[in-house]
C-alpha cells in the first residue's frame, strides 16, 4: 500500500486529460460490468454545463497519475420539484493499483470538495458491496429512482451534509453527456 505521504491528490488539469483517459481504459479493461466507454463518458462532460472541473479530481503516486474520479451535477426531479445534486461516474484506478486504497482516498476527498463547494448529495451506480463503506445507502430509501433499469442495490446515494435527501424524491435526470 503506497504511504499516505506519498500519494497525492489533487485537482484534473487540462494536461492530466490524456493519462486519465488512458487510466481510464486500463481500470475498466477487465471489469465485468463496463462497455469499454467510460473514457468517453469523461470526454463528453469535461464539455458540458454538468462538468465541475474542481471535482474531477486525480491521485499521484510518484509523478504517475494512478487513479481518478469524477462527479458531475445532476437533477432529481418529481412532478413538482427539482433538486441539484451529483453524479459520482467514474471512480478509477490503474490496475496495478487496485485494493490499495487508492479509489477510497479519492472518493473521501471528493466528498470532501464537493460538501465545502456546497454540494449536498450524490448518487451513483456501482457495486453493492463497495460503496457502503463511504455510506452510500440504496437510493430507493430516499425515493430516488434511476430513469433506467438497474438492479436496485446498485442504486445508492449519499447525503454530504445530513438530512439532505429528506424532503428530495423523484427520478435522477443525468445531462446529456451520459448518453454521447
Amino acid at each position: 500500500m503506497p504511504d499516505k505521504f506519498s500519494l497525492t491528490i489533487r485537482e484534473e488539469k487540462p494536461a492530466d486529460y490524456e493519462a486519465v483517459e488512458s487510466l481510464i481504459q486500463q481500470a475498466f479493461s477487465l471489469a465485468e460490468y463496463s462497455d469499454g466507454n467510460e473514457h468517453r463518458l469523461v470526454q463528453n462532460l469535461r464539455n458540458s454545463d454538468a462538468f465541475v472541473p474542481q471535482l474531477s479530481m486525480i491521485a499521484v503516486l510518484n509523478d504517475i497519475i494512478v487513479g481518478h474520479i469524477l462527479l458531475s451535477k445532476i437533477k432529481i426531479r418529481n412532478k413538482e420539484r427539482e433538486f441539484n445534486s451529483l453524479a459520482l461516474a467514474p471512480v478509477s484506478v490503474l490496475p496495478e493499483f487496485q485494493n490499495k486504497s487508492i479509489g477510497g482516498k479519492l472518493i473521501e476527498a471528493a466528498h470532501l470538495k464537493a460538501k465545502n463547494m456546497g454540494f449536498t448529495s450524490i448518487v451513483l451506480l456501482g457495486h453493492q458491496d463497495y460503496y457502503p463503506r463511504f455510506g452510500y445507502k440504496p437510493a430507493h430509501t430516499f425515493g430516488i429512482k434511476l430513469p433506467f433499469e438497474a438492479p436496485p442495490e446498485n442504486c445508492m446515494a449519499i447525503e454530504l451534509v445530513p438530512g439532505s435527501l429528506s424532503e428530495v424524491s423523484g427520478e435522477v435526470v443525468y445531462p446529456s453527456a451520459f448518453f454521447e
